[in-house]
């Protein structure tokens, strides 16, 4: 099956890079590669904890996704709806493992590792994290985050926490995790495991001890392709001078060159 970068203003998400199948248009760069190999990888192995990082533009979600259409994997891919902005760190774990819970029909936590375990792999991705694109009235676990700014740490201390203690148990499960912990300064949105030069790669040192980490992000060669599949009639020049400005980041870009009327 082939795949492509489509730019969608719909209910999933307003100037989104996604995928779809049965076109001849998707670039599959380096990044691309490395996960498709990691997911391709998880029907004969077990115990994988994989997060996948990049900064925001770089179409994380679409990578992933892309990755999943090709292949014939059996994916537990499960949707969170948060329904107060205010609510705690402890609201947010007890929710979150109630949905769990119900989700796959099991009385206990203990019992979610057993169910999850019949999967080739669980995927915590848009559906948990961007989840207001699917029900308006709900939010997810992103926009959660990043209104409660530092107030919501103690919820990704607590998720760490039930890891270590369930580590015996996560041998048997495969789990891929999109990662970002997003900041707002002066009202712009940053990544702190990617926007923050040396302080990011400190944080993502870290996280290797634990986890496997795949990033995503493009040269400069191969965001050029990726715009030129979607915008045909832009010139190299044109997508070098949105480059320079917002760096290879292809869903920035297509919004870019949407505001000026290109098509």
């Amino acid at each position: 099956m082939d795949l492509y970068y489509k730019l969608i203003n719909n209910n999933m998400a307003e100037y989104r890079v996604q995928s779809e199948g049965d076109s001849n248009d998707f670039v599959f760069t380096r990044s691309f590669r490395k996960i498709y190999r990691m997911f391709l990888s998880l029907k004969n192995r077990k115990g994988r904890f994989v997060l996948i990082i990049g900064t925001p533009g770089t179409g994380k979600s679409a990578n992933i996704y892309s990755a999943l259409k090709i292949l014939d994997l059996n994916i537990y891919d499960p949707t969170l709806f948060l329904d107060k902005m205010n609510m705690s760190s402890s609201e947010v774990f007890h929710e979150f493992f109630k949905t769990l819970r119900e989700d796959l029909g099991v009385e206990t936590n203990e019992e979610i590792y057993q169910k999850v375990a019949e999967y080739d792999a669980v995927l915590l991705a848009d559906k948990l994290l961007d989840s207001e694109f699917l029900d308006k009235d709900k939010f997810g676990l992103s926009l959660w985050t990043e209104n409660n700014g530092i107030k919501a740490f103690p919820f990704y201390i607590k998720v760490f926490r039930e890891y270590l203690k369930h580590r015996g148990d996560l041998e048997k499960v495969n789990v891929v995790i999109q990662t970002a912990f997003m900041i707002k300064i002066k009202g712009v949105k940053y990544d702190l495991l990617t926007d923050f030069s040396i302080l990011s790669e400190i944080f993502v040192f870290l996280m290797n001890l634990f986890f496997e980490i795949i990033r995503i992000s493009y040269s400069e060669a191969e965001t050029v392709q990726i715009i030129q599949k979607n915008f045909p009639d832009v010139g190299e020049d044109q997508v070098m001078s949105c480059i320079k400005k917002y760096g290879c980041r292809p869903r920035f870009i297509f919004e870019a060159l949407e505001r000026n009327g290109v098509t």
